[in-house]
């Protein structure tokens, strides 16, 4: 008999919409199961969007202070207490369209990669409304309070310590599993360093260092590459400007004065063939992120974290020795500086990223859900 499996996420950043779409190619995998991946966001008026996902998105780029003192208060907050009940209340009212979308997929079993579809479907559950094992996966290096919802059948963590976690905020240690954060196959793939350096046109005999995205407190990513760049060196620097056409056109430009160094680069699916050929990855610590490049073993400079989850999945990476931190700038310049005169620390961070890395997380989650549901 076919299973449905249905993932849920909240595309409130890419990270829980890449964790979703990880698992859901791993499930796709399996004889007899059909998987499909819903964005929450697709299914809300546009003004509960506007103010859920848009406005997440402008708080933590323009005030990421007062965003790192919502998620502390919001994660310190009783589970019980008036505010945190309207909140609920809201988003419940907010997504008859998906509750509707959910009963018409019909799924055996769910996995949630954002908090917000596990408290709805939390709700129908205690209504008794919903006769399905619905699975909650955390998808940063620490634990808000808001992911730990009851009535789930199980809940997926970043590594131990957020499994001890979770066990301190009253989850039963029989339902926690420590599989790490969920990444797409590609990221668990052996790839061959030359042939990939051969693709994005940089010697593999030199250092190369990505740079990914221009987030707070870095400047205009073609400024960033040209301090970086402007002292003698031999390094290569692969930037990945996204589909910010402006950035791109300002760095191909500015590659002309740095032939055989500097190799701009838009929006691609495949930053795996990137990362491949890469020494060091230059990036904002996102929970997705960092758990691909600990999958293919790639030590980290993380730039200008906010406050909040990427604050902690910093301090994660930088207390196991996988990465260094960049506050700003001048950070960023001093840290390759270093790395650049001291080769042996950055073969550290790389055994260490190996260590961490758990390339095959979403293939043991949907191992997990799919062994349960055949005991049901």
């Amino acid at each position: 008999m076919n299973k449905k499996v249905l993932l849920l996420s909240v595309s409130a950043g890419a990270g829980h919409v890449r964790a979703a779409e990880a698992l859901r190619c791993y499930a796709e995998e399996h004889a007899g199961v059909s998987a499909m991946h819903l964005d929450v966001m697709q299914f809300v008026p546009a003004s509960f969007r506007k103010i859920y996902a848009d406005f997440y998105i402008q708080l933590v780029n323009k005030h990421p202070q007062l965003w790192g003192m919502l998620y502390t208060a919001s994660s310190e907050a009783r589970p019980n207490s008036p505010i945190q009940k309207l909140r609920r209340a809201m988003e419940r009212l907010n997504t008859r369209a998906l509750r509707k979308a959910i009963g018409d997929f019909g799924p055996d079993t769910i996995i949630c990669t954002h908090f917000l579809p596990a408290e709805i479907l939390m709700h129908e559950i205690r209504r008794d409304r919903l006769h399905v094992p619905v699975w909650a996966q955390v998808t940063d290096f620490d634990l808000h309070r808001m992911w730990v919802v009851p009535h789930m059948a199980g809940y997926f963590a970043a590594n131990e310590e957020i499994a001890f976690r979770m066990q301190a905020a009253g989850i039963e240690a029989k339902n926690i599993h420590a599989t790490g954060i969920p990444v797409m196959p590609a990221f668990a793939a052996s790839l061959d360093r030359a042939a990939c350096a051969a693709e994005a046109g940089v010697d593999p005999q030199r250092q190369v260092y990505l740079l990914m995205g221009g987030g707070a407190g870095m400047g205009k990513l073609e400024r960033v590459a040209e301090q970086l760049l402007a002292p003698e060196g031999e390094f290569q620097l692969i930037v990945l400007a996204g589909r910010n056409t402006a950035t791109l056109d300002a760095l191909q430009g500015l590659a002309a004065r740095y032939p055989g160094r500097l190799f701009p680069r838009g929006f691609t699916d495949h930053v795996e063939r990137l990362m491949a050929c890469a020494d060091v990855v230059i990036t904002k610590p996102g929970g997705l992120t960092t758990a691909e490049c600990l999958a293919m073993g790639k030590p980290m400079i993380v730039n200008a974290p906010i406050p909040g989850q990427e604050e902690r999945n910093a301090d994660f990476l930088l207390e196991q020795g996988a990465a260094l931190k960049a506050i700003d700038d001048i950070a960023l310049r001093w840290r390759i500086r270093q790395l650049v005169a001291q080769p042996d620390q950055l073969d550290r961070m790389a055994q260490r990223a190996r260590a961490l890395g758990k390339p095959h997380a979403a293939r043991d989650v949907v191992k997990i859900v799919l062994d349960q549901l055949a005991m049901i």
